[in-house]
């Protein structure tokens, strides 16, 4: 028997039932929209052996893996670099100085609403520089803006009585945000900086427009190829699930992360001598009584 719960009632038999139905109903649904896909795709010959031939080749596998390591290049350095400047940004918001904090609103505002693309597009023909440096100055600033903002708003979520008990006890600006607001906020921060760098990470694939050899730009080049009959699906089955599959390590990482945070500190047990009779306490001989 299942006991009632204060928050819901326990469904019944036929409710119990019902939600079974839908719930067959909607796996039918779903696997047969699955076969209808897979089926055309076997209809179109997607799968034959002409569209998936490149793939043994070793110059294919080695412009793949070129790509992927160009991809993996420019979001490391577009992620580290955001970090850096939501950062700075955020300490700027969170200045006294008025002037700065102007500043770095107008700053966080503009980066934000400007497309990434626009800003990859400027920095590669106006200031005529190469595609790495293009891409990772786009991805850097529309990011770095955003995570200024996920900055902010995690440190305002500290509890007020923590920063003014820290200025209690004579810290500084600086020894306050470094040694008290910014250590709890980072657990409330993680999950919104993760997800950012997961579009940092997708956004990267935005280089083949400007001619960066990074993972997707080198799957148009195969699936461009007339001599293959042109493996576009082949090559969006094959790129597609390693860039979920890097998403969902990334994800996973913050969880880890998350959960590694919220453990709490570890103690080990240390053996400590039971107290005997006639034990010396530190400081010289046990008192004796007074004689008659």
């Amino acid at each position: 028997m299942t006991e009632a719960s204060a928050l819901y009632d326990i469904p019944g038999p036929r409710t119990r039932g019902r939600h079974f139905a839908y719930g067959v109903l909607s796996t039918v649904v779903i696997l047969g929209l699955l076969g209808w896909i897979l089926y055309l795709l076997f209809d179109t010959g997607q799968f034959t052996y002409a569209k998936w031939m490149p793939f043994e080749y070793k110059g294919i596998q080695e412009l793949l893996l070129r790509g992927l390591g160009n991809t993996l290049k420019a979001f490391a350095i577009a992620g580290a670099l955001s970090l850096a400047l939501g950062g700075l940004l955020a300490a700027g918001r969170l200045s006294d100085h008025r002037p700065v904090r102007w500043l770095a609103t107008v700053l966080v505002e503009f980066f934000r609403a400007m497309p990434v693309l626009v800003m990859i597009f400027f920095v590669f023909v106006a200031l005529k520089v190469q595609p790495l440096p293009a891409l990772v100055a786009g991805l850097t600033l529309y990011n770095g803006s955003v995570l200024a903002e996920v900055f902010r708003s995690g440190i305002g979520s500290v509890e007020r009585g923590q920063r003014e008990a820290a200025f209690a006890l004579g810290m500084r600006k600086s020894q306050v945000m470094t040694h008290v607001l910014v250590p709890q906020a980072v657990r409330a921060m993680l999950p919104a900086i993760i997800s950012q760098l997961v579009v940092a990470l997708k956004d990267t694939s935005l280089g083949y427009l400007i001619t960066y050899e990074e993972f997707l730009h080198a799957g148009k080049l195969i699936a461009s190829n007339l001599d293959y009959d042109l493996p576009f699906i082949p090559v969006v089955l094959v790129i597609s699930p390693i860039y979920i599959g890097m998403c969902m390590l990334l994800s996973w990482f913050a969880g880890w992360v998350s959960r590694r945070e919220q453990r709490s500190p570890k103690t080990e047990a240390v053996d400590v001598a039971a107290v005997a009779p006639g034990t010396l306490l530190p400081g010289g001989d046990p008192p004796t009584a007074p004689g008659p």
